[in-house]
Parts: structure tokens; C-alpha cells; sequence
């Protein structure tokens, strides 16, 4: 049995909360993190909070074991005075859409080995994919998410703008996004790269410049040049 303190009920705290709840070798109790009078004990306590709260709330815990679940944050920036770890699973977690955790990774750390087998055993518990990784590894990993998920979803969010000003439905784009994300499981990013950028088609590229207003030709050119460049 492995006893876990949740402190937090963000999108992430909520994710962990459902699935805790569901594993019967997890001893679970969650608290918020703006009431931090009277803490439980527990193995483990998770952190599940925004990245600037992490040093205020860790420094009120005395339990033996403190990990945060951010990507972008390092293991020093836990200021209990115990042992630190960090529990960051790299998905995207939105409250009201189900996460399989099975198909999530765990990006493990920890200050040590026996705290780092403490925190493998209860990933396990819940899902398939983990990984030790460092904190200078996390970051790099966390800003790779960012261009792969939040600035990919962007371009989603522009593709739709483009529909709607010329009255097309986008849910016709569909099947070319997943066909997209399906294919870097058998290709390199570099490899799959389609499109008049990798082809150089000028006159293509100009006719879709044409079509868009200033700001989107601003991004158009950026990612164009970028994909020329093999950037």
C-alpha cells in the first residue's frame, strides 16, 4: 500500500484524483492548496498546483517525501525541507476530457534512488510508460510540448479562422490532422514534411498569401522560411 497526499484540484489534481480513486493498493486523501493548517500524512505528497505557487506550498509541508507534476520547473524549486521528486506526466488534461493513462508518460526524478523507486511503483500503479528524467531533460521536453501540442492547436485555431472567412466547414481538415499525427509513428518529422514550403512553390505559396489577412501572412512567411530552412 502506498499512502498519497494530492494537494490541489486543477486539471491535473482532478485527472490524479479520478484514477487514485480507482486503484485499491493507493491510501488517497486530497486536500486544496490554500488550506494548508492541518496536513495529512502520507508516502507520498504530490503537488499539483501552478508553477509560480510550487515554492510557497512546498515550503509548508513537513511530510518526508514532496514532489511537484510540473514540466517546466525544476526539483529545487520544492522548498520543503525533506525529500523532493518530481511526478510530471507529459499530456494535455482539460477537466471534462477523460485521459487514458495508460497512454500517458510519467516523467520521473528524484533526490535519491529509493525515493525514485517509491515514485516508479506508484506510476505503475497507474500507467504503462515511464521514464527517469532529469530536471534540465524535463524543461526541453516541456518546451518541445509546446511547439507539438499549444502552437500546433494555434495553427489549428488559425486553419479554422481561414474556414470560416471563406465559409468552409473545417471539420473537412479532419481527416488530414489525424492522418498527419498517425504518420510521425512511422516517419521522421523531417521525412514526412509535405506542402509548397518543402517544394518551394512560389506561386502557390503567393496565392495563399493573397488569402490571408496581415497577421496570418506574418505566420505564413515565419513558418514557411523556417520549413525551407530545414529549421
Amino acid at each position: 500500500m502506498i499512502s498519497v497526499l494530492l494537494v490541489g484540484k486543477g486539471n491535473v489534481a482532478t485527472h490524479l484524483y479520478n484514477t487514485f480513486l480507482s486503484v485499491d493498493t493507493i491510501v488517497f486523501t486530497q486536500i486544496s492548496s490554500r488550506k494548508l493548517e492541518h496536513i495529512p500524512k502520507a508516502d507520498i505528497t504530490i503537488i499539483a498546483v501552478s508553477d509560480d505557487a510550487i515554492a510557497e506550498v512546498s515550503s509548508k509541508i513537513k511530510n518526508p517525501f514532496v514532489v511537484h507534476t510540473s514540466g517546466s520547473c525544476s526539483i529545487n524549486e520544492l522548498k520543503n525541507a525533506t525529500n523532493k521528486g518530481v511526478f510530471y506526466m507529459l499530456q494535455t488534461f482539460s477537466k471534462d476530457k477523460k485521459v487514458d493513462f495508460n497512454e500517458v508518460p510519467f516523467c520521473l526524478e528524484a533526490d535519491n534512488e529509493s525515493n525514485y523507486l517509491l515514485l516508479e511503483e506508484l506510476a505503475k500503479l497507474i500507467g504503462k510508460k515511464i521514464y527517469a528524467v532529469n530536471s534540465e531533460q524535463r524543461k526541453a521536453l516541456h518546451v518541445a510540448a509546446v511547439f507539438v501540442n499549444n502552437f500546433t492547436n494555434h495553427m489549428y485555431k488559425i486553419g479554422n479562422d481561414v474556414c470560416n472567412e471563406y465559409h468552409v466547414p473545417f471539420e473537412i481538415l479532419q481527416p488530414l490532422i489525424k492522418e498527419t499525427a498517425l504518420k510521425i509513428e512511422t516517419l521522421s518529422p523531417e521525412k514526412a514534411q509535405t506542402g509548397p514550403a518543402i517544394r518551394n512553390d512560389k506561386r502557390t505559396i503567393k496565392n495563399h498569401l493573397d488569402l490571408l489577412n496581415n497577421e496570418q501572412q506574418k505566420i505564413y512567411k515565419i513558418i514557411t522560411k523556417s520549413i525551407q530552412n530545414g529549421n
